[in-house]
């Protein structure tokens, strides 16, 4: 395995996509579709392949490329749409070629509903196209009981239809068509089913879910249970029917699509070629900036890079704004809605990802990077001198008063430091007090720190809103360090970060690394306090009288409390049963120290 693939494993994230095996000549030799492309990419590396023809596979792959997608309808047919296109060396081709199939309505008078593989531009409208064979042929088995839709060839214009060319057919009889051949159902009530049909195949079938339910409860009451429950199986295979794909589209688009993320030093602009509606293509690429270059320098350039390599002589582009580019007899084009909005979606999904897992990469190699860029953003955030390296946060644990505690995390470069980790006895505080257990608490670690020259942090967090930040402060000013060190609270209900002296709270954006670094402080600070009061007070609790007593050890201590249950009931005991149950000498010492 290549050090290209181990990174791209690592990175790879656990979305629906299709991926791509490339030899070492850069060849895609197969192409596979996931509901996890982490997962299934993996398992080609990570397990024993019995077939001989996958372990060769796997020996010759150098490189992998992956696209993701919304769902996992949509891999099959992105994934059907590489194969044709690449005609990977690895994969089964399909001897038919048989794409998936549409729902269209016909563009002509009584319009007929009925299941193609073939898209042709005459006027008509293509739904699709669908993964699920049985939920299209479920789907129009209920459009043709329901609405009642023709399923002849006639050629019904009004013209025919008035000369009374046409006569009624089985289908009439056995009431599943209205007889519009005979002028029997007139054009405009035929259409409003045809306008009912439409909606349905957008992906709105509450309508037709009403009429069945109610046709179902008619035939359980009359005892039809078969019947009922064949209905219920069509009405599950509708409710799993999909809304129209992002990879492939029922319009014959033949089109580019760009888009682009940039960070500091990149620009990454991703390319979609879309012919006869569907994905063909994608690939990402990075540019190193140089210069000050703008946004629509960037994608200008890229664009031209794009058409070039892949040879693309579209006449349309869609971009998410204008480039700084002109091409001659080439529109371009910024939607706002529809499929071609879709389309970008699709590839601005595709160009964050990428910038994503390249920031991972390297982050995997230089770890020092991921902390500089996550500390740089809390300086930024909380407008810090200085970059807070290392980060101390404190916690309070007590429960109404008894064992008060506290704890010091510490985090160097944004990772725990657990080596530097400290518990502290309040010894200075009687009862629940909170605030005077911060003062005292904050105060011994800051003095010892600067009693034995250790180094300070950059940055102090308080697990606590306005009351617990106070009296932190009140213990650095008296120990001289206030204004030397930042400190802030955070408070639990609403996450907000409170400053000295500043009755306002600043509001951090929820997904931010910054607000996720200092909740991991204090949770942690929280899950370090709370382990060691509870050590405590399992200890406390374990504790009692008889541990006073001189030549009693922890199982005669047992003894006794199994057998009395209680100190008092071993005071009120006897002595030949104190005997009895701990011996003649443990018994006159328990005897004499009950006894003064």
């Amino acid at each position: 395995m290549t050090d290209e693939v181990k990174n791209t494993l690592a990175v790879i994230p656990h979305q629906p996509g299709c991926y791509q095996f490339l030899d070492e000549k850069g060849t895609v030799i197969y192409v596979g579709k996931a509901k996890s492309l982490k997962k299934r990419v993996s398992s080609y590396f990570n397990k024993h392949h019995e077939h001989p023809k996958t372990r060769i596979l796997v020996r010759h792959i150098r490189q992998i490329k992956y696209i993701v997608v919304n769902s996992e309808e949509d891999t099959f047919l992105l994934e059907n749409n590489l194969i044709k296109q690449l005609k990977p060396r690895y994969n089964v081709m399909l001897k038919d070629d048989k794409s998936y199939p549409f729902i269209v309505i016909r563009n002509e008078y009584f319009p007929r509903v009925y299941k193609t593989r073939n898209v042709v531009k005459d006027g008509s409208k293509y739904f699709g196209p669908y993964t699920s064979v049985q939920s299209v042929d479920a789907l129009l088995d209920i459009f043709r009981k329901v609405y009642k839709v023709r399923t002849c060839r006639l050629n019904l214009t009004p013209e025919n239809i008035a000369a009374g060319k046409f006569n009624v057919c089985l289908e009439y009889h056995i009431k599943r068509c209205k007889g519009p051949c005979e002028g029997l159902q007139s054009l405009e009530d035929y259409n409003k089913n045809i306008a009912e049909i439409i909606e349905i195949l957008k992906g709105n079938v509450a309508i037709i879910e009403k009429q069945i339910l109610t046709e179902m409860q008619l035939l359980a009451e009359q005892l039809k249970f078969e019947e009922a429950h064949e209905l219920k199986e069509k009405l599950q295979l509708i409710h799993n029917f999909r809304e129209r794909s992002q990879v492939v589209s029922n319009i014959h688009y033949n089109l580019d699509v760009f888009s682009i993320e940039e960070s500091e030093q990149s620009a990454y602009i991703n390319y979609l070629h879309v012919v006869n509606g569907a994905v063909n293509q994608a690939y990402t690429f990075e540019y190193k900036k140089r210069l000050d270059e703008t946004p629509e320098e960037l994608l200008g350039m890229g664009i031209v890079e794009m058409r070039q390599r892949f040879g693309s002589e579209m006449k349309e582009i869609i971009v998410p704004f204008t480039p700084d580019l002109k091409v001659p007899n080439v529109e371009f084009t910024i939607p706002q809605r529809g499929e071609k909005r879709t389309l970008l979606s699709l590839s601005e999904k595709n160009v964050k990802q990428y910038k994503i897992d390249k920031l991972k990469k390297a982050e995997m190699l230089n770890p020092d990077q991921r902390a500089t860029r996550i500390l740089k953003g809390v300086q930024n955030d909380l407008q810090l001198k200085e970059i807070p390296w290392h980060i101390e946060c404190f916690d309070n644990s007590n429960i109404q008063g008894t064992n008060p505690v506290a704890a010091c995390v510490v985090f160097k470069k944004a990772k725990p430091s657990k080596k530097d980790y400290r518990h502290y006895n309040v010894k200075t505080v009687v009862g629940p007090d909170d605030f005077a257990s911060m003062r005292e608490i904050v105060e011994r670690r800051y003095s010892r720190l600067l009693n034995e020259g250790a180094s300070l942090p950059q940055l102090i967090v308080i697990d606590g809103g306005k009351g617990q930040l106070h009296a932190a402060v009140e213990s650095l000013q008296k120990i001289g360090l206030y204004g030397k060190i930042a400190v802030i609270g955070i408070a639990k209900r609403l996450e907000e970060i409170y400053f000295p002296e500043d009755p306002v709270p600043l509001y951090i954006d929820k997904n931010s690394e910054t607000l996720k670094l200092i909740q991991q402080l204090r949770d942690e600070a929280h899950r370090f306090g709370i382990t060691f009061h509870r050590q405590k007070r399992s200890k406390s609790q374990t504790t009692s009288e008889l541990d006073q007593v001189k030549g009693i050890g922890s199982e005669t201590k047992k003894k006794l409390l199994v057998h009395f249950k209680s100190i008092k009931r071993i005071k009120e005991a006897n002595k030949e049963e104190i005997v009895s149950v701990i011996g003649k000498n443990k018994g006159e010492i328990i005897w004499k120290w009950i006894h003064g």
